[in-house]
């Protein structure tokens, strides 16, 4: 186990460096293209694929740095180079988490390179757990997964909803329900792999922000997949419905659900796209103010925007903070006893939202405009207390960790 350090390594510095470089030569120059065209950008993957970013390799280097910085070192300056195009980027990130969470070694290293693919043919991946009428509430879920004992293949039937890359994946992780009186506990996770028949891509939003990223319901009618794509396996899956049936967790013990699992693992890292994007907007609030003049002097001059740069740059380091903490928690196998992972995502998608609107408040009307990024930041960062569970969530969450009550 590492012991904690607010010190990158040489390694770890040389990494970060190579990450700013590439989101600032590259990614923040085509951020408004993407943004006016609501497109994925698969000239800017393909480029992060070329050089070693977009690849099963590099992101499982940094998934096993024993500090646990590595994820949100890279989350942190590829969305502060833009959000949109580094959630393509990174999107297929959650679709593996979710087989490394849920899945058997063999599952492992059978699909998530069939994930990412290679630099001359870029593939992405997509978790498929929102519905249309269940998104924070995963009780409800009306996808259903059935097994035909006959063939050994499980049937799925459903409409999943703001899936990134949905529809438009190589592979697809579905979370379904195979015992619906279980609720939560009577959940799994299955891979549909590429072409197979009855998955199809429904509606495509237009969204506020973080437009470049695709985002869109998927459609299973009657999908049909080999029992080897039930995460984990059927007799893993079988012992678990056994135990919640029996309710041989007691004491308020509960069984981690498929979707959870992988929810849990990702929150600090939700924390650090947060923070990159914050950043961002502050430091060209900052730069503005020092060279925009009123009244014959830097507006940074007067105590009003000073203060409020002083402010966001104090939330910025407070939000990281909590993301590191909570990443090298995981990594070193701390319980989060507090709820750690989720308050590191609280309150970095809180101060993305402040500090972007700081942002705009010190640019005044240029920051209105489109000619000036601090508005795509704006609307990019809405959808950090909204994606993976809402800031009203992650203080359930804690509230519930906290008191150890079953807070509604």
């Amino acid at each position: 186990m590492s012991e904690f350090t607010l010190e990158l390594n040489d390694d770890q510095r040389q990494v970060r460096d190579w990450l700013h470089g590439f989101a600032a030569d590259v990614i923040r120059p085509a951020a408004a293209e993407w943004d006016e065209r609501e497109e994925t950008p698969w000239p800017v993957i393909q480029e992060a694929a070329k050089i070693g970013i977009y690849s099963l390799d590099f992101y499982a280097q940094q998934f096993f740095d024993p500090t646990g910085l590595g994820i949100p070192m890279v989350m942190e300056e590829l969305f502060w180079g833009d959000a949109g195009i580094a959630l393509s980027i990174v999107g297929t990130g959650l679709a593996a988490v979710g087989v490394i969470a849920n899945g058997t070694e063999e599952q492992i290293g059978t699909w998530i390179p069939q994930m990412y693919g290679d630099a001359d043919d870029v593939k992405v991946a997509a978790f498929c757990s929102s519905e249309p009428d269940a998104g924070s509430d995963v009780a409800s879920m009306r996808t259903r997964a059935v097994y035909d004992e006959a063939k050994d293949e499980w049937v799925l039937n459903g409409t999943k909803t703001w899936a990134t890359n949905g529809g438009i994946a190589n592979v697809h992780v579905v979370v379904a329900a195979v015992d619906p009186e279980l609720g939560s506990k009577g959940h799994a996770s299955f891979i549909v792999p590429p072409d197979t028949p009855g998955l199809t891509q429904g509606q495509k939003f237009k969204k506020h922000g973080i437009r470049a990223s695709h985002t869109a319901e998927v459609v299973l009618e009657d999908v049909r997949v080999p029992g080897h794509c039930l995460l984990g396996g059927k007799e893993k899956l079988d012992e678990r419905l056994a135990r919640a049936r029996d309710q041989a967790r007691t004491d308020g013990e509960r069984v981690k659900n498929a979707a959870m699992a992988t929810f849990e693992a990702s929150r600090p890292a939700v924390g650090a796209m947060a923070v990159g994007t914050a950043r961002a907007a502050y430091e060209v609030a900052l730069d503005y103010a020092k060279t925009r003049t009123q009244f014959g002097r830097p507006i940074i001059d007067n105590q009003g925007v000073a203060f409020q740069l002083a402010d966001m740059r104090t939330r910025i380091d407070a939000a990281r903070l909590l993301v590191w903490r909570a990443s090298w928690m995981a990594t070193a196998g701390k319980p989060f006893t507090a709820a750690e992972g989720s308050m590191s995502k609280l309150y970095a998608s809180e101060t993305a939202k402040k500090v972007t609107a700081q942002a705009i408040q010190i640019l005044g009307g240029n920051g209105y405009t489109r000619e000036y990024p601090v508005e795509r930041m704006h609307r990019d960062a809405a959808i950090y207390t909204i994606f993976e569970g809402t800031s009203e969530i992650q203080r359930l969450v804690i509230a519930r960790t906290l008191s150890g009550m079953p807070i509604r």
